[in-house]
């Protein structure tokens, strides 16, 4: 089990001889350790039928275990006073704990033991599906939540980048025992497994106790590759007349997690919507009142992305923050930004790197993404200095790749009351 030191930052790996990978970073000045076992097998894995499988093993691991009962599950982790979460999402399903560091052999046995040893019975399946159709009428009485998924099936469509996360009432309901032990035991194998920890530790405790909960698992044959998707730029209106206010998603294709452009990528999302002082929040909000939420972000994919702009307004004015947000487009497509603004946007994202950083968990999902995209792992400075490399002109030339009216997706929901628009209301 080779292991490497990373330079400036204490970063070392090991690769348990089943394919599990084990990375660690040792922050001596805390006291915390924040652990991930990292799953790289999202929602996008999934076919149509199994919609949402991932997320529900998710829910169902925490019913119980061959050792714990769901209640023995809450209080371990509860009772050092750490917290025990998971999520999922497109790409990948984290199981997570930060606890203080005389308490990580416990809750790393509890994180192992949720993700090995799941019993996955009738009846807590039966329970769990309840909560899950609870939780997709939560989101679908969010209109924000709900304008995306509308505008991320349209612009997926057909493909699982598009599919929701939760899947579907349909699709939920039809879930049995075979297909999610048949999903899970092609998902968590070994060579699909991170494990990562951030904090006061030594790697070697790490490994060993890696070791010892995880060296049994046999080694699969590794998924067959993703399906690329396609992006679609279609306009979609749907009238919900309970909502008072109209809530509207507009996105373009934008370059994949790897792609060389990436940093560029971030300071023109950054700059477009990513904060008070930029361009949407100042003029739709600050000088035209058209808006209380307005703001942009990348949603970046192994092979593909996205750069989407959200806002919430009135009918009435739902026209006018559309234009508002297409003459943003133009102007960025025909004039390069000051040196004033570019420094503004660089200093914003370095800013929030850094201050990210400080935190065990933070440094903790830093390490599983950065192996599961790079399969490296980057100094602070060598993200600084790819900030500070981008120029203007890299902006502008991102903006006149992006912001063509052919490719523009839009979604509008809300009480439409015969609002109406077409390709030629895009122009940019």
């Amino acid at each position: 089990m080779p292991q490497e030191p990373t330079g400036v930052r204490e970063i070392e790996t090991t690769t348990l001889p089943n394919g599990v990978r084990v990375i660690s970073e040792t922050m001596p000045h805390v006291r915390s350790v924040s652990v991930g076992l990292w799953v790289s097998t999202g929602s996008r894995r999934e076919s149509p039928e199994q919609n949402g499988l991932s997320h529900f093993i998710e829910h169902m691991v925490f019913k119980g275990t061959t050792n714990r009962s769901a209640e023995d599950i809450a209080r371990s982790v509860d009772s050092i006073g750490g917290n025990l979460d998971a999520f999922t999402s497109k790409e990948l399903v984290c199981f997570n704990t930060k606890v203080l560091d005389q308490h990580l052999p416990l809750a790393f046995d509890v994180l192992a033991d949720l993700v090995r040893n799941p019993l996955f019975r009738e009846d807590d399946m039966v329970k769990e599906k309840g909560v899950i159709l609870e939780e997709l009428k939560m989101d679908e009485d969010n209109p924000d939540y709900l304008v995306h998924e509308i505008f991320s099936a349209n612009f997926w469509k057909d493909h699982p980048l598009g599919k929701p996360i939760l899947g579907t009432r349909e699709t939920v309901k039809r879930f049995d025992r075979q297909m999610i032990e048949n999903y899970y035991y092609s998902a968590y194998a070994p060579s699909n497994l991170v494990i990562t920890a951030a904090g006061n530790l030594k790697h070697k405790t790490l490994v060993d106790l890696c070791a010892e909960h995880f060296s049994d698992l046999k080694p699969q044959q590794a998924l067959p590759p993703e399906r690329a998707p396609v992006t679609h730029a279609r306009i979609a209106l749907r009238n919900k007349k309970a909502l008072e206010q109209v809530h509207l998603c507009l996105g373009v294709p934008s370059y994949p997690v790897p792609h060389q452009d990436r940093f560029a990528c971030y300071v023109l999302n950054t700059l477009l919507g990513g904060g008070m002082s930029s361009r949407l929040f100042q003029n739709i909000r600050e000088r035209q009142g058209l808006a209380y939420a307005v703001f942009s972000e990348l949603s970046p994919y192994r092979d593909t992305g996205c750069l989407s702009i959200y806002a919430g307004t009135s009918i009435e004015s739902a026209r006018k923050v559309i234009e508002s947000i297409l003459n943003e487009f133009q102007q960025l497509k025909q004039e390069r930004i000051s040196e004033e603004e570019l420094r503004r946007a660089k200093d914003h994202l370095k800013g929030s790197l850094m201050l990210s950083l400080e935190s065990t968990s933070s440094r903790m999902s830093n390490l599983a993404r950065q192996e599961m995209y790079f399969q490296r792992f980057f100094s602070l400075d060598e993200l600084v200095e790819s900030i500070e490399r981008v120029t203007a002109e890299d902006v502008q030339r991102l903006a006149q790749t992006f912001f063509d009216q052919k490719h523009i997706a839009l979604t509008v929901l809300g009480n439409l009351n015969g609002f109406r628009l077409t390709r030629e209301d895009l122009a940019c």
